[in-house]
């Protein structure tokens, strides 16, 4: 058996528990952070697997090793007598990486191997397997005998690998705490800080928040640590003597070079940018500017209708399971729509989702948690989604359940994360429902709130350790636990200087009658336009004829006539690409809906078609007859009120009575159940009240 020293730890700590422990109280003990337990625990199952024990996992309570007294005295006799090794695999290979980089020659490999404190055969293997992962990143490890071991490639990709490394293996506390440059933190963590060059975050920070744009303000919290990493590890290579050559890097226009923003960028460094460099960052700056602008637009043109149905739909059925009237939360749908996007598409790419606080969601959000797990299976039908991804989108519900339980406040506090939005938002209802006498006037990055004069505020609240004195601040994680609760009371008790009179709560925000009637008549007007087109079509197809490319071509035939559509082949083209990318069949029935937004559509249209024979739809195993299709079609450019109309209606198809209908009832009861759920939507959006 040959372990790393904090492996050696870790199963230490479980196998003296004698009942089940949390990885973030592992973490704890062994002074490491909840990510880097759970990666460990991943590698060492296959070790517990070999001596017949396992690790047991209890949703909400912690972790433990299970197995017979007898395997387990035989482990612990074998990790007495087990040989420790100074660095786990995963970190030898980051910890080799760096070095490569590091270094502009060749490094011998037996100069590694004593780097390391490991035999060159195992250094070889190491090498066997980092040379794919260089290789998808556009680097090449080049292995020569009496030349050595170098990583060649451009130098943008370099950069990109390293924050690649950052974000997978370091943690916020890590980028953003007080306490990153100490000895006690493990060589890797040490290695990736340099790498990133962490102590230039706080001139780049201060430069992005000095700029008169505003678009570094309305990144998520992802997308600026992500472009604060990338930006700081360009500083950190040029410091270096590692440059970007102009021949990588096609050079800016005249105009773009004198762009300011380079020159305020380079110069807390006293850099000199070359063309090549100045090309690089103005592409790094353009493209947060575009998420930027991205996360301030309209969401449903980015990710598209079948996402908002999905979180419609999603949030319906969590509605259904808590009884908690989430759809009443016109935020949430915003919400969910931000997050999902972007982590359904890491998720079809296969990436790893990692959540640190999986374990204190489940056991805090139990019952919701199982709620919204259920919800995610029947909605999200192109993707596995896992507890990791399940408990992110937990805290945007969690949120929600804060919101709808809101509270007068009189003490002014600051929320501070890394970039001034994100996880906090939970902690910030938390805040709000247990101590309602706390009234957050914003959130704020840390650079940010370091600056506000303090007559402003009586305490600041952070999600990270923050380079400030330690009685200007209290820190405490997103989920604010029962134990934080009562060290927040007795933080304001002893800290707190200036206390305010309880404030008036606000007048709620209310649409007067003249406004209400224009809600009213955008719903209205757009489920009347929609139902008006409704038909029900018998499609009969020849049975050696039943193909998707048939039927579709048939479909958009028949709503053509009808002068709703301009290009019958794009129409036709976009469907048949909607479906391949996923089948469209409404799970345990032998209905489809197909649909798309497009410019060849000059109105909304909603009909059914009833085939004479079952279509085959999906691939493989998943492949269903189906012989009901709803089609839905919209123009490329549609108002808000037609959107969530149509979304409202897909989301009908969650529900049995809908389905019946669809199947044999004629076509005006359709449209009477169709008409009757709209005008509940109708009523919801307006948040109408039943007056006696």
């Amino acid at each position: 058996m040959r372990v790393s020293n904090r492996q050696r730890r870790l199963l230490e700590v479980l196998l003296n528990r004698q009942d089940e422990i949390t990885a973030g109280q592992i973490a704890e003990e062994i002074h490491t952070s909840t990510r880097t337990v759970h990666r460990e625990l991943q590698e060492l199952e296959p070790l517990l697997s070999s001596y017949g024990l396992s690790l047991v996992k209890k949703s909400g309570i912690g972790i433990m090793i299970g197995g017979s007294k007898a395997d387990l005295a035989g482990f612990k006799q074998s990790l007495n007598e087990s040989e420790t090794v100074t660095y786990s695999p995963e970190e030898r290979k980051v910890l080799l990486i760096c070095r490569l980089l590091e270094e502009d020659a060749p490094v011998k490999l037996f100069a590694l191997a004593h780097y390391l404190h490991a035999a060159i055969p195992t250094v070889s293997h190491d090498f066997d397997e980092i040379e794919p992962q260089l290789y998808h990143s556009g680097l090449a490890l080049i292995r020569r005998r009496g030349y050595g071991v170098e990583i060649e490639g451009p130098e943008s990709s370099k950069r990109r690998f390293i924050a690649r490394l950052a974000q997978e293996f370091l943690d916020h506390s890590d980028l953003f705490g007080a306490t990153h440059g100490q000895s006690s933190k493990w060589p890797v963590t040490r290695k990736l800080l340099t790498m990133v060059g962490v102590d230039n975050f706080f001139a780049i920070e201060k430069t992005l928040w000095d700029w008169e744009d505003e678009w570094p303000n309305r990144l998520s919290e992802t997308a600026y640590t992500h472009l604060l990493i990338q930006l700081s590890v360009a500083i950190s290579r040029m410091q270096r003597g590692h440059w970007i050559l102009s021949s990588e890097q096609p050079a800016a226009a005249d105009k773009e070079q004198d762009d300011p923003r380079l020159n305020r960028l380079a110069a807390p460094f006293g850099l000199e940018l070359p063309e090549g460099e100045k090309a690089y960052l103005l592409k790094l700056l353009d493209g947060g500017e575009e998420k930027a602008s991205d996360a301030s637009g309209v969401l449903l043109e980015k990710y598209g209708l079948m996402l908002a149905e999905t979180a419609v739909d999603l949030i319906r059925s969590v509605d259904e399971h808590m009884d908690i009237p989430f759809t009443k939360d016109r935020s949430l749908l915003d919400g969910l729509i931000r997050h999902m996007g972007p982590a359904l598409e890491r998720l079809r790419r296969g990436e790893v989702i990692r959540n640190p606080l999986l374990p204190q969601i489940k056991k805090d959000y139990e019952s919701l948690f199982a709620a919204v797990r259920a919800g995610v299976d029947q909605t999200v039908r192109d993707a596995v989604v896992p507890d990791e991804e399940i408990g992110y989108i937990v805290m945007h519900f969690g949120a929600s359940v804060e919101r709808l339980n809101l509270f007068p406040r009189s003490i002014k506090a600051l929320l501070v994360c890394t970039s001034g939005i994100g996880s906090s938002k939970l902690l910030a209802v938390r805040i709000n429902k247990e101590i309602p006498q706390i009234d957050l006037i914003g959130h704020y990055s840390w650079y940010e709130a370091a600056r506000i004069p303090e007559e402003r505020y009586d305490l600041i609240i952070s999600t990270v350790d923050l380079q400030l004195a330690p009685d200007r601040y209290i820190k405490l994680s997103p989920l604010l636990t029962r134990e934080e609760t009562e060290r927040l009371k007795s933080y304001i008790r002893k800290i707190t200087l200036k206390k305010v009179p309880a404030a008036e709560p606000a007048a709620p925000a209310d649409h007067g009658p003249w406004d209400r009637i224009k809600l009213m008549h955008g719903y209205a007007l757009a489920a009347i336009q929609l139902l008006d087109r409704f038909a029900v079509y018998r499609l009969d197809i020849e049975p050696g004829e039943r193909h998707l490319e048939n039927v579709v071509t048939e479909m958009v035939g028949i709503v053509s006539s009808t002068g709703n559509i301009v290009e019958e082949d794009t129409v036709i083209r976009q469907l048949i690409n909607r479906e391949k990318q996923g089948s469209q069949i409404i799970p345990d029935t032998q209905l489809a809906l197909f649909h798309t937004r497009s410019e060849s559509v000059r109105q909304p249209v909603l009909c059914l078609f009833r085939l004479n024979v079952p279509l085959l739809l999906g691939e493989e195993q998943a492949a269903a007859d189906v012989s009901h299709i709803l089609l839905m079609l919209a123009p490329g450019e549609i108002d808000k009120p037609s959107l969530e109309v149509l979304s409202e209606v897909s989301a009908m198809l969650l529900q049995p009575e809908m389905v019946e209908l669809l199947k044999a009832a004629e076509t005006e009861r359709i449209k009477a159940f169709i008409s009757r759920e709209l005008e509940a939507f109708i009523k919801s959006k307006l948040e109408w009240r039943e007056h006696s």
